[in-house]
């Protein structure tokens, strides 16, 4: 992969590529950033300039046949991992190998797809990825061998903040003290969740959001958008490049989100007093609970987001808010009033621990109950004065 492929962040491609010019190669890395920010065709296209001994800041003039076998993500000297589940095929055991053909074509079709694309392409999307002890005694395994060609070896662990403990345990010596001309590169979306003492390990990059006019440029080179409705769609994207190919695409799913929320404030609107408005949230609870763990996370999400434009637009900042709801009888202007520095930090803090209870196998109808009877107090909570 080139790195001219990937978008903006001059400085971070600047930044690794001398350092593998000047030697300077770090064994254990983190790349941290959001969905859609870059950081897993960055680590590829690091990889690469390191594996293929690239120079000039580019993925070119090194080994040509090396280069020729990342054009198809085959080189043997550079290892995957990443959170997989059981389905229709693996029944019990799951690695990332038992994937890698249907990884290799992610990586080619969607390199800046997010975790949830990955479970869909495999079809897991109602399942909780991880990557589990038997995926770490793959890596110590594959890293116990020598390099197939005499140079580097590197492991490549997409989504490290899905380890559990075992495995991080498992591999925290090794990442400590890898084989020579061993490197780690981690990717993760939080960071934190991350075990600390594998951070610790890491020399961390940090990946910003994409500019609006870096994802803008990107979709009017495709030749199908105006410079109008390419701005918009970055504006939307909130630097999220994943974002922006799905609002291209209209595959997003924000449209079925937006339903759930819409019903989901205005049941808790009425429900203070109201029986009837209740027994509508309980049933509200019903229908997320009875969706896969993975979408409900997602969906909850999408809620802090919701939550935080409406914020934005009651304090005036108009020119932030990019999010546009298409529901009938639904104006964000109107909701706005509604959000406020008296409720905003107490809707976000019963959103992510919802998000938290549910990664952990909490009861989803329970969580969802309880999130919602929260909601409607917090939302009759009255702004500071």
């Amino acid at each position: 992969m080139l790195f001219s492929e990937i978008l903006g962040l001059p400085h971070i491609k600047r930044y690794l590529t001398t350092s593998v010019d000047r030697g300077r190669i770090a064994h254990a890395q983190l790349f941290t950033g959001a969905s859609g920010s870059g950081t897993l065709p960055m680590a590829i296209a690091y990889a690469q300039y390191i594996l293929c001994q690239n120079h000039d800041g580019e993925n070119t003039g090194g080994e040509h046949s090396c280069n020729i076998k990342f054009d198809h993500i085959s080189h043997p000297d550079l290892h995957f991992a990443f959170p997989v589940a059981t389905n229709d095929r693996v029944k019990k055991h799951p690695v990332s190998n038992n994937f890698i053909n249907e990884w290799r074509s992610f990586l080619q079709n969607t390199p800046y797809g997010s975790l949830f694309d990955w479970y869909l392409s495999i079809g897991i999307e109602k399942k909780q990825g991880q990557i589990g002890v038997d995926e770490a005694l793959e890596v110590v395994k594959k890293l116990s061998l020598k390099s197939y060609e005499g140079g580097y070896k590197v492991m490549l662990i997409w989504m490290a903040d899905k380890m559990n403990t075992a495995a991080s345990n498992k591999l925290l010596k090794l990442i400590e003290e890898p084989p020579e001309k061993t490197v780690f590169i981690l990717i993760a979306e939080d960071e934190e969740q991350v075990i600390q003492t594998i951070r610790s390990r890491c020399q961390i990059t940090s990946f910003p959001p994409l500019g609006e006019q870096v994802i803008k440029a990107s979709l009017l080179s495709t030749g199908n958008y105006s410079e109008a409705e390419a701005l918009k769609i970055a504006h939307q994207s909130n630097g999220n490049y994943t974002k922006a190919l799905q609002l291209q695409s209209n595959t997003d799913g924000d449209a079925q989100f937006e339903a759930w929320f819409v019903q989901w404030v205005r049941s808790a609107f009425k429900a203070k007093g109201n029986k009837a408005a209740i027994n509508e949230l309980i049933a509200w609870s019903d229908t997320i609970a009875g969706i896969g763990r993975e979408t409900q996370k997602k969906f909850l999400s999408y809620c802090i987001d919701f939550f935080r434009q409406a914020l934005v637009l009651n304090y005036g900042a108009k020119e932030l808010v990019y999010l546009s709801p298409e529901t009938n009888n639904f104006k964000l202007e109107n909701f706005a009033p509604f959000i406020h520095g008296g409720n905003i930090i107490g809707i976000t803090k019963q959103l992510e621990d919802a998000i938290y209870h549910i990664e952990r196998n909490g009861n989803a109808k329970i969580v969802l109950t309880d999130l919602s009877i929260q909601l409607t107090r917090l939302l009759h909570k009255k702004a500071n004065n």
